[in-house]
């Protein structure tokens, strides 16, 4: 007997006049709009945007070349090449990431082990010729050094939760 009257209600189109009903009551309520340029949507102190190279506070940077960051990305987008100092530690030659193929999951920034590669709060950049996709080595430690105050604060603010 249920299928009977499920299929007389399918034949009323209930479901249909449901969402019709709901479009009416939202399409006559007062809408916001977002100024993009001028106000900006708050965010998350967890946010991925552009990768970061950190700097010890002396000054060294902080990767060791462990490729851990490489190993972890899905996408292949993380390439390390390592050489050894003249004290025998073992630094990067090498550290570019192809944006294109990044997918800004986080991986890369929670296998580091001394806190060296993160993900700024940074979402507003483009790439006006071919190339400039690759963000090499030089250029994460210049946007790790610009943006170090703002990292460090979202990790402080975030550190009871990890």
């Amino acid at each position: 007997m249920t299928s009977v009257v499920n299929y007389f209600r399918s034949l009323l189109l209930g479901e249909l006049l449901q969402g019709m009903g709901l479009t009416m009551r939202y399409m006559f309520r007062p809408k916001y709009t977002m100024r993009y340029p001028m106000e900006h949507i708050p965010k998350s102190n967890r946010f991925r945007g552009l990768h970061a190279l950190r700097r010890y506070p002396n000054g060294e940077e902080r990767c060791i070349a462990c490729k851990l960051c490489e190993a972890v990305c899905p996408a292949l987008a993380i390439t390390i090449d390592s050489a050894p100092r003249e004290d025998g530690s073992r630094r990067t030659t090498r550290y570019d990431i192809d944006l294109f193929k990044c997918i800004y999951c986080g991986f890369c920034e929670e296998s580091c082990p001394v806190d060296s590669i993160v993900e700024t709060h940074v979402h507003e950049y483009h790439f006006e010729h071919r190339g400039e996709n690759v963000v090499t080595k030089p250029q994460l430690l210049a946007i790790g050094d610009r943006f170090e105050a703002e990292i460090a604060a979202a990790r402080a603010q975030d550190a009871p939760y990890r």
